[in-house]
């Protein structure tokens, strides 16, 4: 089974070898049938702390590396 790819914006990189990453999605409103931005943060594997707020980067899911970190940074996210 592929694992799965989301991109998304680094909103933090406070921690050593961690991100935050936000990621947005559009649903659209069952009753109102008007698509609304939902998003969602994740924490992600950056071992070489290249990441910094404001880039835009793909994560990809991998085993569990801590209690919240169960994304890593792809390598071709810059």
């Amino acid at each position: 089974m592929p694992k799965r790819v989301l991109q998304g914006v680094v909103v933090s990189d406070k921690a050593d070898k961690t991100i935050s990453v936000r990621v947005e999605r559009r649903i659209k409103h069952p009753l109102y049938k008007k698509y609304i931005h939902r998003s969602k943060k994740y924490s992600a594997h950056d071992p070489d702390n290249r990441c910094k707020i404001g880039d835009e980067v793909r994560i990809q899911e991998c085993r569990p590396i801590s209690k919240l970190k169960r994304w890593e940074v792809l390598a071709d996210g810059k």
